[in-house]
């Protein structure tokens, strides 16, 4: 008789990424991959055993080709005609955090699990974190 291997004991580890000169869409499939667990040999699809990932220097993110003018983030109020649409320009310069969660939320999976993962993504502008207890490592691309 053959036994489903089920992890019980993990540890989810604190990992800082920098964003500077990082394109968007690569940048987020790492996060999401890290948040995920999808690295670790004992990946589970329907457990939250990712890491902790915390994403410095949000502002320095990089879009290629005529993105930044043609790309739109839109939003709606709830109210007629309350259609709120912002260029990646104008989201960049207003709260670079948006843009990169955005990415990252789409590629993950929808339902309890996901937004249990969600909680797991901190994404700062600037290059520091109030995060310095929790001893995090530096991620570094390969």
């Amino acid at each position: 008789m053959y036994m489903t291997y089920f992890p019980r004991d993990f540890e989810a580890h604190w990992v800082v990424v920098d964003a500077q000169g990082q394109t968007l869409g690569r940048l987020a499939t790492l996060l999401a991959t890290l948040l995920r667990g999808k690295h670790r040999p004992d990946f589970t699809p329907n457990v939250a055993m990712g890491d902790f990932v915390i994403v410095i220097n949000a502002d320095k993110v990089v879009l290629t080709g005529n993105k930044l003018d043609d790309k739109r983030y839109t939003r709606y109020t709830g109210y007629q005609g309350g259609l709120k649409v912002e260029t990646a320009r104008v989201a960049l310069s207003r709260h670079p955090e948006r843009v990169i969660e955005h990415a990252v939320f789409g590629m993950l999976p929808k339902g309890r699990l996901g937004r249990r993962l969600h909680t797991r993504l901190k994404v700062y502008a600037g290059g520091m974190h109030p995060h310095q207890a929790q001893q995090p490592a530096l991620w570094e691309w390969r």
